[in-house]
């Protein structure tokens, strides 16, 4: 008899984050908003928002 195969499974998870950042809207003005996330001078999450 032949003998079977073990199959090796290997997963990584990247690192949660360890800080958060809140913003908070009730102090803004009605109306739209753009939100832009730079890291090292580099656009890195550009989102809109309406403020109603």
């Amino acid at each position: 008899m032949s003998e079977k195969k073990k199959t090796k499974y290997v997963g990584k998870i990247e690192e949660l984050p360890s800080k958060t950042i809140f913003i908070n809207v009730n102090h803004l003005e009605k109306g739209n908003y753009e939100l832009n996330i730079v890291q090292k001078n580099k656009l890195i999450l550009k989102t809109t928002f309406i403020k109603k």
